[in-house]
């Protein structure tokens, strides 16, 4: 993949120079204590690193947005035995995919209880317990914790080395032979030093959010489990044509429900998006769902959805990129996810800057290896393989036609409509192929184009 900046422009616009440090604070700062943060920095605390790890909020998860699921294979390898430690809402054995199309719904509904017991597959848990928990396992391998502080510039020597950042406390300039960027989407640090081109608007969606108390007991029996049993529900044509996703996820005695909408739809539809999700929540198949939820939570937050053909670059002279600041979120459709690849970007972030430090170079090319790693491992495997999906499921044919004519064919196939015989398969797509909308060529093109990425 051509990496965006290519040309290795330097440091953009507010960035600080300062002469090389002759003693520097710590080997290693880590902007942001998410997933990414948390996990580069327990790789370098591991490494026996010293490693300072800046948070903006008063603690880490208190700034983040978050109502899905923690798919836990990259953390076997992180923090083995995570399961029985892991603050966990509830571990999903239900795992269900809706098109909504007008007030109807198909669902594809498959279950396991596999995923009910060690290793298990996926838990929903709360950003503000989880991530939390991933920094006082950083804080135990000898990170320091750094709260309630913003990085607000790059410190950087006049030959282009980042060597620090510059906060917004009294004096608060803290330097180190590397800094990893895990601040976010749109990564203000990654700017900085160079990292992003073009507008990133068309590849960033809002995420907007409720939870709502329920009962357990009431979820239960709603959602068909027991005990800690849970469901993740994604969904297709749920955003009033806006591209994007809605999901629904059950917790231990709340229900999350949200919607994924792209910037650039969003604003053209002139819609606001707390009326999409109000008008998502009176469908009839989520309706009973969450009948009489009380609201305790709205959030919001942005998402790189562009996938891995809008990455920015991931490594600049003492600077890499990790988790959304480095663009490292799946949406394609049948798998949503992105706490998995930040806990694997920060992984491998921490140990590639460990290996630089160790070799005495954190130019970019001494940190090479992080995306070397990265490209042996799932987290830019599973890009790469679905680098095409995300623009396939933001379509206007996937958002608007397909779920409506998928609907078409199903009601038709279970309609009984006596003395009259049933209508064969072809003769149903062709009509509902046609009250949508859908031309042959288009569904053979996404149709090849699915199976490009999927396959």
């Amino acid at each position: 993949m051509p990496e965006n900046n290519a040309s290795g422009a330097g440091p953009a616009a507010g960035a600080v120079t300062i002469s090389e440090p002759q003693d520097y604070d710590f080997d290693a700062i880590v902007v942001g204590a998410g997933p990414a943060g948390s996990a580069a920095a327990l790789e370098l605390a591991r490494a026996g690193r010293s490693v300072a790890l800046v948070e903006r909020g008063p603690f880490p998860g208190s700034k983040n947005v978050y109502g899905g699921v923690v798919y836990g294979r990259v953390l076997d390898e992180l923090l083995p035995g995570w399961y029985d430690r892991m603050p966990v809402q509830r571990w999903v054995t239900r795992r269900q995919t809706m098109l909504l199309g007008g007030d109807r719904s198909m669902t594809v509904d498959f279950r396991t209880q596999n995923w009910g017991r060690a290793p298990y597959n996926g838990a929903t848990t709360f950003r503000a317990e989880f991530d939390s928990w991933l920094a006082e396992n950083a804080q135990e391998a000898g990170a320091v914790l750094v709260p309630s502080t913003v990085a607000s510039s790059l410190l950087h020597t006049s030959d282009g080395q980042v060597r620090g950042i510059r906060t917004d406390r009294p004096d608060g300039d803290l330097t180190a032979r590397v800094v990893i960027a895990c601040d976010g989407v749109n990564s203000f640090l990654g700017k900085q030093a160079g990292c992003f081109t073009g507008d990133q608007a068309d590849h960033t969606t809002l995420g907007v959010k409720e939870t709502l108390a329920l009962p357990k007991a009431t979820i239960d029996e709603r959602f068909g489990v027991t005990g800690s049993d849970g469901v993740d529900i994604e969904m297709l044509g749920a955003t009033k044509g806006v591209p994007g996703g809605g999901f629904l996820y059950t917790n231990a005695d709340s229900v999350s429900i949200g919607l994924v909408l792209g910037l650039r739809g969003l604003a053209k539809a002139k819609m606001r998006p707390e009326a999409i999700l109000a008008d998502l929540k009176e469908h009839p198949s989520i309706e009973p769902l969450v009948r009489g939820g009380e609201l305790v939570e709205y959030s919001a937050h942005l998402i790189p959805e562009g996938g891995y053909r809008t990455m920015p670059k991931l490594t600049a002279d003492g600077l890499l990129l990790a988790g959304d600041s480095a663009g490292m979120c799946l949406a394609a459709g049948i798998w949503l996810e992105g706490v998995n690849f930040a806990l694997g970007s920060g992984m491998y972030a921490g140990r590639s800057a460990a290996s630089a430090l160790a070799a005495g170079d954190t130019s970019a090319s001494g940190l090479a290896g992080y995306r070397t790693s990265l490209e042996k491992s799932f987290v830019l495997g599973d890009h790469k393989k679905l680098r095409d999906a995300p623009g396939l499921v933001l379509s206007d044919r996937m958002q608007r036609q397909y779920p409506g004519m998928i609907c078409d064919l199903v009601e038709g196939m279970f309609t009984v409509d006596n003395p009259r015989p049933k209508p064969g398969l072809r003769r149903l797509l062709r009509r509902s192929m046609k009250r949508n909308g859908v031309r042959v060529r288009d569904l053979a093109k996404d149709a090849l184009t699915g199976l490009r990425s999927f396959g």
